[in-house]
């Protein structure tokens, strides 16, 4: 079966039209700074890890993590293979980070190793990396304490270094399984014409031992290849699934049940099509070949809002499911032609729009284009294939210049998707294409729910939650941070993003000192007014800036909903953003 084309759903509710700008405000933020031991355990990029997917996996990796069950609790590795955590309880009277876990080996006698990686699982598990190819998980003896006793429980090599890139913990049929997604960017000897690499996802099942055992078992490995990093990558919460955000899309890697089926849907395709559609801006047609002699009679079609049915007489019926987009099915008609074929008209609720089928993830049909619209389309694009360089330069639709576009209109990732793939068949069931919704970032809202991933929609950036859900609405706008989307794409210095869990702020930091911050739309006490268009201004969006007194590069950057988190090299700095919530 083939995956089922969906889209995301903005909740009209949480965008405002009326948002103006961030307004600058000169607020002092507190800044404290704390010295570290040791310096964190930066990996640099290797002469042999060139491509931009290194960059992406490496390069940019966040070596702060952060514990989302205990609030203001930040972790790091430090050379000496030491992870460290800062507990954060009175601002002014910050501790020095304490050692929770040591690494058992030496790892600065690995050449080739990877960063470190943490990943918090639940309020008693931890999965680890040591960037050497061992897998590390570790139990907390008291889960109410950031600093409890770390106790590890199983650590196993399982190849190539990796990273950590997410964790759940879960039960099925009275066991504790840990499932484990982790990343690798593999040299990729048959890909003479790209980069040379692929990216590997290892999707691994860790089960933990009960009362009559005494050590964890792998129970399964699944692995997925790509051509590009994912910009998300997380496993349902039942571990029934798996999500990726993508530019290229990923395939489970030697799975020979998903081989055979895709030859038999390419089989089934070259088979005569059940019907051919056309569309114009106001409506899809149909048209639909059927016995000879059938009558109206015979001829059984029932029109919804988001669903169709086609049927003779007391058959089942042989088209029906979700159609792509919403009809005014009060308008819908059908008409008998020839006494062997129907022709079904679906009017479109949202004109304008263009559909990519009639029925989401249905193969039956062939689209055939209207004459006129080709037409048309051909000479709106003739000025793109002239054999002459921009010849008329003096008409009134001269070629476009891409010189005069703004770089927050430009996007490598105008084919980035957003997919969920089946824990079970090792199939994508849910592809949505993000078309030009660049990705922005992704963070724990929730512990117990998978991340939050923000999107840019227009000029502003929407904060999404996943769900396991048995319907199509997998996934939840959350969240607006209005105008932020078209902000952030000036910030061409930007390393890191991320918004507070409670959404009551965003911020984004340069690669080195500057941090920005905006806030969300709050009332003001005093009476403002917009001078230009005379009317009263009810609430303010804040934006503020604080600048480290370092000019060491930023390593890792997390959000709490009262403070920010920022790692360098050989300081860990807490901004305070907003007081206690």
């Amino acid at each position: 079966m083939a995956a089922a084309n969906c889209s995301l759903r903005v909740n009209r509710q949480l965008l405002d039209p009326k948002f103006e700008s961030y307004k600058l405000s000169l607020d002092p933020l507190p800044c404290y700074g704390v010295d570290l031991e040791a310096a964190v355990a930066e990996v640099k990029l290797r002469d042999d890890q060139y491509t931009l997917d290194h960059m992406q996996a490496y390069g940019m990796y966040n070596y702060l993590h952060s514990n989302p069950w205990c609030s203001d609790s930040v972790f790091y590795v430090d050379q000496l293979g030491r992870i460290m955590n800062l507990a954060v309880t009175l601002d002014s009277a910050l501790g020095k980070p304490i050692e929770v876990f040591r690494f058992p080996s030496d790892l600065s006698a690995y050449d080739r190793r990877l960063c470190s990686s943490i990943h918090f699982t639940s309020t008693n598990w931890v999965t680890l990396s040591d960037g050497t190819g061992t897998l590390y998980l570790v139990h907390i003896a008291k889960a109410d304490h950031p600093a409890g006793k770390w106790d590890l429980r199983f650590n196993q090599e399982l190849g190539d270094p990796f990273i950590v890139l997410h964790s759940i913990l879960f039960a099925q049929e009275g066991v504790q399984i840990i499932d484990v997604l982790l990343l690798n960017v593999e040299k990729d000897d048959l890909d003479v014409k790209g980069s040379g690499f692929h990216v590997s996802l290892e999707w691994i099942s860790i089960a933990l031992p009960n009362q009559d055992e005494c050590k964890c078992e792998i129970l399964k490995r699944r692995k997925l290849h790509g051509k590009s990093v994912p910009h998300y990558a997380a496993i349902e919460p039942d571990g029934n699934g798996l999500m990726i955000i993508s530019y290229k899309p990923f395939k489970f890697f030697g799975n020979e049940q998903n081989q055979a089926e895709e030859e038999s849907m390419e089989q089934e395709e070259k088979k005569d099509h059940l019907y051919v559609w056309q569309q114009t801006e106001d409506n899809v047609t149909l048209t639909i070949a059927l016995p000879d002699g059938t009558t109206n009679d015979d001829i059984k079609i029932h029109f919804a809002p988001s669903h169709i049915t086609v049927s003779l007489k007391e058959q089942k019926p042989f088209l029906k499911g979700p159609l792509y987009s919403v009809i005014d099915h009060e308008s819908s008609t059908w008409v008998l032609k020839d006494e062997r074929r129907v022709e079904v008209t679906l009017t479109k609720k949202d004109i304008g729009s263009m559909w990519t089928e009639v029925i989401i993830g249905d193969k039956q049909g062939e689209f055939i284009a209207d004459p006129a619209q080709c037409a048309a389309i051909a000479e709106q694009l003739m000025h793109l294939t002239s054999e002459d360089l921009n010849p008329d330069p003096d008409g009134d639709k001269p070629p476009c210049n891409p010189q005069e576009l703004e770089e927050c209109d430009v996007s490598l990732e105008d084919c980035a998707t957003l997919c969920r793939f089946d824990g079970s068949s090792l199939k994508a069931t849910h592809v949505v294409n993000l078309g030009s919704n660049q990705f922005l970032f992704s963070l724990v809202v929730t512990p117990e729910l998978m991340p939050c991933f923000s999107l840019r929609h227009d000029v502003d950036a929407l904060l999404w939650q996943p769900r396991s859900a048995p319907d199509d609405n997998l996934w939840e706008h959350a969240a607006t941070f209005n105008a932020l989307g078209y902000v952030q794409a000036s910030k061409r210095d930007k390393k890191f993003f991320t918004c507070a869990p409670n959404s009551s702020y965003a911020a984004l930091c340069e690669c080195v000192r500057r941090i920005f911050i905006y806030r969300q739309p709050t009332p003001v006490a005093t009476d403002l007014y917009n001078r230009k268009e005379g009317r009263r201004v009810g609430q303010v969006a804040k934006q503020q800036v604080a600048s480290l007194e370092t000019n060491h590069t930023i390593l890792g950057f997390q959000a709490s909903n009262d403070r920010l988190f920022v790692l360098t090299t050989k300081k860990l700095f807490v901004i305070r953003v907003n007081n206690e919530s």
